[in-house]
């Protein structure tokens, strides 16, 4: 599964962005799709994640400002951003595993190669 990230750029606090994530080369809809995001000088953590038949679940952080959606026709993830913040600042990056979702980053399987999103203030 090749999975590619994009829809980075540069927002002001308070605006909106929304990244998407493509899948190629398996079965997107028997996977579980996440969001995972690094932030300079920090260790990559857990955004959000969408199982294969569409259970959700969201870092604290995030909750009530950032929605995960999946469009199986496209084969696309996508995970709209709300009420940015500067803290929000980091590289976003897709991620892959079968099935069910988690919060653990060593248990997806597939990995995008990450889009920037940098909120000024």
């Amino acid at each position: 599964v090749q999975l590619q990230a994009s829809g980075g750029g540069l927002v002001q606090a308070g605006g909106s962005l929304r990244v998407s994530c493509e899948a190629s080369g398996g079965t997107f809809s028997s996977y579980a799709m996440g969001w995972f995001r690094q932030a300079p000088g920090k260790e990559r953590e857990f955004v959000s994640a969408i199982s294969w038949s569409g259970g959700t679940t969201y870092a604290d952080s995030v909750k009530g400002r950032f929605t995960i959606s999946r469009d199986n026709a496209k084969n696309t993830v996508y995970l709209q951003m709300n009420s940015l913040k500067p803290e929000d600042t980091a590289v976003y990056y897709c991620a892959a595993r079968p099935r069910t979702i988690t919060t653990i980053q060593k248990l997806y399987e597939y990995w995008g190669q990450g889009t920037l999103v940098t909120v000024s203030s």
